[in-house]
């Protein structure tokens, strides 16, 4: 997405309709500029959730793999005590990215509601922002109504029975249940360790959407610097220039 050429010197409140039209690059109208925005955002947040919510698209991706939350740290820092711990823990891992995959797959309407918001005064300062600023944008504006949202989707997938004859919540259940039993017996106590309560739904939800923002930025970066990622004309006319 190209710079504007003359930076914007009054705020956006003394420029008219006029005036604005005459700062877009390349004889652009508003519309266009919106449309080309929100267009980038769409094919972004469209791959983003087919990368994210296919298999191992969280768990086999090192960046945005979902690992215990960090009031479970402690499980990890001490599975040894618990006997069987250590395949428990892997299995949990694993269940919880298959979860946030099996959500991920939920998320476009969601996150394409929260785009069809977007204003001209936000498209013009989205074009003299950075690579990723149409994503910081959307981030900014939407993740927090996005989690509430999004906290169903996840809480079941995390009931569901992802692996046979288990769902992660019941994984979790057994994790934390071995663990605490540990933690609460007189060598857990000698040991220091303390039983944790921590509950997936929120860790989850705000992980997940982490994951589909940090993939809804790669894919607007491309948009920017690769003519191949152009997959329609509006972008072309958008970001092929400058």
């Amino acid at each position: 997405m190209k710079r504007l050429i003359i930076p914007l010197l009054l705020t956006i409140f003394l420029v008219s309709c006029e005036e604005i039209e005459d700062l877009l690059p390349n004889g652009l109208t508003e519309a266009e500029v919106v449309q080309g925005l929100k267009s980038a955002l769409t094919v972004g947040t469209d791959t983003a959730v087919f990368q994210t919510s296919r298999l191992d698209g969280f768990y086999k991706d090192a960046i945005i793999k979902i690992l215990m939350p960090p009031d479970a740290r402690v499980i990890v820092e001490n599975i040894s005590y618990v006997p069987g711990g250590e395949a428990m823990l892997d299995e949990m891992i694993l269940l919880v990215n298959r979860a946030a995959e099996d959500a991920a797959a939920s998320a476009t309407p969601v996150l394409k509601d929260a785009i069809l918001s977007m204003t001209i005064t936000d498209a013009y300062n989205i074009l003299q922002g950075s690579d990723s600023a149409a994503t910081h944008y959307l981030r900014t504006k939407t993740f927090l109504p996005l989690k509430q949202a999004f906290m169903p989707i996840v809480t079941t997938s995390l009931n569901k029975e992802l692996l046979p004859g288990l769902s992660p919540n019941e994984a979790w259940a057994e994790l934390t249940g071995a663990y605490n039993t540990v933690a609460n017996s007189l060598v857990g106590q000698l040991a220091g360790l303390t039983p944790v309560n921590a509950q997936l739904d929120g860790y989850v939800t705000h992980k997940a959407l982490s994951g589909l923002f940090l993939k809804i930025a790669d894919e607007e970066k491309a948009i920017r610097t690769d003519p191949f990622a152009r997959v329609n004309e509006i972008l072309k006319k958008v970001f092929g220039k400058g």
